[in-house]
């Protein structure tokens, strides 16, 4: 072996070695499109959907949550006793959907796969923006 060649295979040795040690890479991206999902981490590199595993920091999902209250009491309309004001119990286990899904423009927190082309979107790095829920 010449000593071009030995210097060349202690070269990638110790860069096999050097990504051993680190298993992963965090990069901040910003979301470029929403449906379908792409998120740009350069002036050139835009990784799409088919590259992306997300969260449930950054995706819509369901999840179910148990209550115990009681409604606050609420008049009704026509001045029929029956509609006069009351409150009702709100118990036990109810499915909810969280909307935590990206919207273009914010910017994540992704981890990449060792070797791979993969991103694990980890979180969004501020405040939601968009909100449009009824109490915003």
């Amino acid at each position: 072996m010449s000593g071009q060649a030995l210097l060349e295979t202690m070269q990638r040795i110790a860069g096999r070695a050097d990504e051993a040690a680190r298993p992963s890479d965090y990069i901040l991206g910003r979301v470029e499109t929403e449906s379908p999902l792409s998120i740009r981490v350069s002036q050139r590199d835009v990784i799409t959907s088919d590259f992306l595993v997300l969260t449930d920091l950054v995706r819509d999902y369901d999840v179910d949550i148990e209550v115990n209250h009681v409604t606050e009491n609420r008049a009704g309309g026509s001045g029929d006793p029956a509609f006069a004001s009351h409150n009702h119990d709100y118990k036990g286990r109810k499915k909810i959907r969280v909307y935590n899904g990206l919207k273009a423009g914010e910017i994540v927190a992704m981890i990449r796969q060792r070797g791979g082309q993969q991103y694990l979107v980890v979180s969004r790095i501020h405040n939601h923006t968009g909100l449009t829920g009824q109490w915003g």
